[in-house]
């Protein structure tokens, strides 16, 4: 069975958005991310950050990494739903690490709302799908 034939057979809610969509948002968001995460990370490298303040963005990244192959490759939805509650739980760690510490960064924040607000929704999301599909 391939993986998209093994994702479309699972029960999903009724408010899930069409596969399709997932490719656009993404890429906008991804954007976003390598932009402002990008500069959280030239900050660091170049000392005038500490890397205290950047650490919740590369855990951020190594989590986001890790849910394509965990979601998709292993076919866990259990184990992908603690992997994107750590996702949202290590960017809302990252909005307080920038709002604390580098203040002149706080744009940071604000450009990253959209992330927040589709990982959020992609946790109601996979959760949901976690739970019809136990």
């Amino acid at each position: 069975m391939t993986t998209y034939s093994w994702y479309s057979q699972l029960l999903k809610p009724s408010w899930a958005p069409p596969d399709w969509l997932f490719g656009p948002v993404w890429s906008v968001l991804y954007t976003i991310i390598a932009i402002s995460f990008g500069t959280v990370f030239y900050r660091a490298f170049n000392g005038k950050i500490s890397w205290w303040v950047a650490l919740p963005f590369v855990l951020n990244l190594v989590f986001n990494a890790a849910f394509t192959p965990i979601q998709f490759g292993l076919r866990n939805n259990l184990l992908a739903s603690v992997d994107i509650l750590i996702i949202v739980g290590t960017l809302i760690w990252a909005f307080a690490s920038v709002w604390i510490a580098a203040p002149e960064l706080r744009w940071v924040v604000f450009a990253n709302v959209p992330y927040l607000l589709w990982g959020s929704f992609a946790t109601c999301l996979q959760l949901t799908i976690t739970y019809l599909n136990r």
